[in-house]
């Protein structure tokens, strides 16, 4: 419970949890209520200003932000706000006059980049118009990383990665494609002032059991697989194909297999279904496609005869969980379960791998095989190499690798600048009054009460047939405005201010949704059983003012606040007040 106060950062950061839930710090309530006004440019400016790939985000993002969203609340589905992401890129107009102007005349200091993943991409970004020279180092031949090698194109067009890519790189980045570093020694003893690697969690885990290597040519580790399709190297698959794993790389092979000649495909799990690390809607898309996922069961042996592989078999388990919650799979009694199989894909992890970083770069690893990198700096061991993404702290997803190219930003420009790197920059905060008149505001106010709209797909008969399809069509413009419209302005506040308030009460008996309340004051458990309406969300910070003359307090319990702007409209002294919240994320300057 925190005092009212305008300029108590920590009350604002709990209350507009949203708005930074997202690792990259992405403002989704402004636009959201762009996109609404059909901003779709500025819209798409903010995004890029943050998760700098909003088309490939706003189809392919695991979407961290979604379960802070405030609609979630009232309701099942939060604001679709990932897909709004796409729809602000796929209608802006030219943007790169809005681009960073990159200096010609450069500040003297070089800067390499081992990788070219979103993390690396994010450093040049940043790095790039404070006047640095930034070399990048990629053994594909495209900028992208794993975005260009293990999403399928059926997720991700080509044409949207190579646009979003592309501004960066036309920001002077000098490339070296097709270039595989071997050596990090060797990049050091170039002179540069910095390195940063950005190099992901590039190897997929095994599975050695019976019958692997006598099965090895029909068994496939599945990130590598997925590689050689998009690098077209790889056209088909056998009609039975198995697919190890619970996670969205699984996702991805189960579906790329459809494509290229699986007709029963199988997904094949150990835990529960509940408990597969698959997003939600990519388990379902996998459904929509014929594709059956069967859960507990645990692999025994590949099914060799005569050298041909001729499936697999699994143990039927399930899960048992103790007084802690951990959890432990055991075998149900039942017969092993035999499956057919002509192709096996393995998509059970992913692992860093770094032959290439020498004892001699000082760069020191820890118990994992993980570099040891400060959490909040993520520089090494060795004060001029800083690691980022999946290759600093394991795999995760992409918008969290952009959110670590930024921090790292800050830190290499810190350091070449001889500063400490824990005095780290602010991000910008600001609260604006909404005020327009007595009864209107800059904002829209109104609560709509439509349900989460669905993404129209393409038809299944079509896209199984061509693996470089996009299924998710996306929303047209009505529809999008509609879903924007769901968001209940979690980035505008009740300010509350004590000393102009007259305990009327007036706000307390107009407010739809009980959520203020005067009353004597109290601790945090006992307030919460004397409030208008039940606080049952004990995650939400309960907003409690100072004390008023009459001994009470306002209590207001932001987890059911509509930001309709009613209590602010009724007060006669305008002890209420709209104002919208804004924050930036911090970029290395």
């Amino acid at each position: 419970m925190k005092p009212t106060d305008d300029k108590n950062p920590e009350y604002f950061h709990k209350v507009v949890d949203c708005q930074y839930a997202c690792p990259a710090h992405t403002p989704v309530p402004e636009y959201i209520r762009l996109i609404a006004e059909g901003k779709y440019t500025e819209a798409y400016m903010i995004n890029w200003e943050s998760n700098v790939f909003p088309g490939i985000l706003g189809r392919t993002c695991d979407r961290p932000c979604e379960p802070a969203c405030r609609r979630g609340r009232v309701e099942e589905e939060p604001v679709a706000i990932c897909r709004l992401k796409r729809v602000a890129a796929d209608h802006k107009d030219d943007v790169k006059q809005f681009m960073p102007k990159v200096p010609f005349e450069k500040n003297g200091k070089r800067i390499a980049l081992i990788g070219g993943g979103p993390a690396s991409l994010t450093v040049a970004r940043d790095l790039a118009p404070l006047g640095y020279e930034i070399h990048l180092y990629d053994e594909q031949d495209a900028g992208g990383g794993m975005m260009r090698s293990q999403i399928p194109s059926f997720r991700l067009p080509i044409s949207v990665l190579n646009e979003e890519v592309d501004y960066i790189l036309d920001m002077g980045i000098h490339t070296q494609f097709k270039t595989y570093v071997s050596s990090l020694q060797e990049i050091l003893d170039m002179g540069y002032d910095a390195v940063f690697v950005g190099t992901g969690a590039p190897r997929g885990r095994d599975l050695i059991i019976p019958g692997r290597k006598e099965a090895a040519e029909h068994i496939h580790i599945g990130v590598d697989w997925l590689a050689s399709v998009a690098f077209e190297h790889t056209h088909q698959i056998g009609k039975k194909v198995i697919v190890l794993g619970g996670g969205n790389t699984a996702m991805d092979c189960c579906r790329t297999s459809r494509r290229l000649g699986g007709e029963v495909v199988k997904v094949v799990v150990r835990s529960p279904y509940a408990e597969m690390k698959a997003s939600p809607w990519e388990k379902e898309d996998a459904l929509h496609e014929d594709i059956q996922i069967l859960d507990n069961h645990v692999p025994k042996i590949f099914v060799v005869e005569d050298g041909k592989l001729k499936g697999m078999t699994f143990e039927k388990v399930h899960a048992v969980f103790n007084e802690k919650g951990k959890r432990t799979l055991v075998p149900t009694g039942e017969p092993e379960v035999f499956i057919e199989a002509d192709d096996v894909l393995v998509a059970i992890g992913l692992e860093n791998t770094f032959p290439w970083v020498e004892k001699s770069t000082g760069v020191e690893f820890g118990e994992w095989g993980m570099p040891t990198v400060d959490p909040v700096t993520f520089q090494s061991t060795n004060k001029s190499v800083f690691f980022g993404g999946d290759s600093a702290f394991g795999p995760k997803n992409v918008i969290t690798a952009v959110a670590h190219g930024h921090q790292a930003a800050i830190s290499i420009n810190l350091y070449l600048k001889e500063k400490s790197l824990t005095e780290r920059p602010s991000p910008f905060v600001n609260l604006v009054s909404q005020k327009m008149g007595i009864h209107e505001w800059s904002y829209e106010n109104e609560v709509e009460n439509d349900l989460r709209y669905a993404v129209p797909h393409a038809a299944k008969t079509v896209t199984l047939s061509d693996r470089k399809m996009e299924v998710e069509l996306g929303f047209d413009i009505q529809t999008a405005i509609k879903e924007a419209r769901r968001c209940l302005n979690c980035d505008v506040q009740t300010v509350f201010v004590k000393d102009r308030c007259i305990e009327c009460d007036a706000c307390m008996d107009i407010c739809p949704t009980s959520c203020i309340t005067f009353t004597a004051n109290g601790g945090e458990e006992d307030l919460r059983t004397r409030l208008k309406a039940p606080s049952l969300n004990l995650s939400q910070d309960l907003y409690v003012s100072d004390t008023l003359p009459t001994s009470r307090v306002m209590v207001k319990d932001e987890d059911v606040c509509l930001h309709c702007g009613l209590c602010a409209e009724r007060c006669p002294t305008s002890a209420w007040d709209m104002q919208q919240f804004l924050y930036k994320v911090t970029k290395a300057c």
